[in-house]
């Protein structure tokens, strides 16, 4: 049965709500479990389509998990498979981050490419590049992917772009190999550091994460851990930027706001009060927003390209023009033609959207395109008059356990209805 959500834009917000469990944090933490052979108890777990399907990989493996007392429990003990079907490969870009953890506890793996969003080329060769320099190796059968390591020897590595997903799955690798590993040019996003907050509490050895080099002694025997996974920074990106569109305020608990620091830097900007607080972040925004200097997407600590289309739908009705500049996916602007239908000015040239403010927007039928366009779409509808309605509402699921629940608590009229 699908749902939509259903919007009553025009109204002003104000609440709390404290912001989910990072969905880019936890996916690579429930891989890692793979190597412990033991039972790790993972809190403030989202409940989230990605995670579930996570799950279900974990249990065709020979794995068991389920959930208690709101944190997921998974135990691997019992784990041995190291394939994983196409149907489930293509349910999250994500899966891939299994490779090398399976690879590292079982000495092989088996798996096809990897499914998501439709964000434009995401190819995975800095993965399987890596691993390969980890001493496996690696055929490619018509997009199966056979990989095998007698045993995974440690190495300094240098990765051509800094990755997210590369540098954790050579993390991982590195974890199960023989010796030191030093991964050089690795992204420093937090989900990282908590990846190696988990991997350290398990037994691992593991340093360096949040910096451009991490270093790996590898070979220690694993252990389960009880976990506390970190706040979802583009979520409270997202209700950021949902207040400041609708006006009005609101204050998130349960995340870093050190983590938001571009995000924040351009709502200041744009004429909003943000103020840090120590388990939180609380935004103000009164008077029509302004257009900002050139947003340009980076791997962190730049600006996320995650948050650009929440941003750019905070903007719409701003004053002047804002430029966006995205350099991390080729086809991240499948929301911009939704936004149109609401009465947005956005031009499109290649890697560069412009974004000049109207005075108005109408609520609209609309269609999520994406995980992040989703979100971004119902933060427009918040600024617009009149009524809107969002289909294709599996896509948000992916990544907000309940994106209605939250914007309701901030004082939102939102709810999901059936199709």
């Amino acid at each position: 049965m699908t749902t939509q959500l259903w919007i009553e834009g025009g109204n002003r917000l104000s609440g709390q709500v404290d912001v989910q469990g990072a969905k880019n944090g936890v996916l690579p933490i429930l891989a890692a479990t793979v190597l412990t052979r033991d039972v790790c108890i993972i809190e403030n777990c989202p409940r989230l389509s990605d995670v579930e399907a996570s799950v279900r990989i974990l249990r065709h493996l020979g794995c068991t998990a389920w959930w208690e007392d709101g944190a997921l429990v998974a135990d691997t003990t019992n784990m041995d498979r190291f394939d994983i079907p196409d149907d489930l490969m293509r349910e999250m870009r994500s899966s891939v981050i299994f490779l090398g953890a399976i690879l590292a506890r079982l000495g092989a793996a088996e798996l096809s490419y990897p499914g998501g969003c439709e964000l434009g080329p995401r190819p995975i060769d800095l993965h399987l590049r890596a691993l390969r320099e980890l001493g496996a190796e690696i055929e490619d059968r018509g997009g199966c992917l056979r990989c095998r390591a007698a045993g995974l020897q440690g190495t300094e590595l240098t990765l051509a772009l800094p990755s997210v997903g590369a540098t954790e799955n050579a993390i991982l690798a590195a974890v199960g190999a023989r010796g030191t590993t030093i991964i050089c040019n690795a992204a420093r996003e937090p989900e990282i550091v908590d990846l190696q907050r988990f991997l350290n509490a398990c037994g691992a050895w593991v340093r360096g994460a949040g910096s451009s080099t991490i270093m790996v002694e590898g070979g220690a025997t694993l252990h389960g851990c009880a976990h506390r996974c970190m706040g979802d920074r583009i979520v409270a990106a997202t209700y950021l930027c949902a207040a400041a569109a609708a006006g009005g305020e609101a204050r998130l608990t349960g995340v870093d706001y050190r983590q938001l620091s571009t995000v924040t830097a351009a709502l200041t900007e744009a004429g909003c009060r943000i103020r840090s607080e120590p388990r939180g972040i609380a935004i103000e925004r009164a008077g029509r927003l302004r257009a900002i200097r050139p947003v340009r997407t980076a791997p962190y600590p730049g600006f996320p390209t995650d948050a650009q289309a929440v941003l750019m739908a905070a903007l719409l009705r701003s004053q002047g023009a804002t430029v966006f500049v995205e350099n991390i996916f080729e086809n991240r602007y499948r929301h911009v033609d939704e936004m149109i239908r609401m009465g947005a000015d956005i031009r499109v040239e290649g890697r560069v959207a412009v974004v000049c403010g109207v005075e108005s927007l109408r609520g609209a039928v609309l269609r999520a395109t994406d995980l992040r366009g989703g979100a971004a779409l119902a933060v427009a509808a918040l600024s617009a008059q009149g009524e809107s309605t969002i289909s294709c509402t599996e896509h948000i699921d992916r990544g907000y356990e309940d994106l209605a629940r939250d914007l309701t608590a901030l004082g939102a009229k939102i709810r999901r209805i059936q199709a």
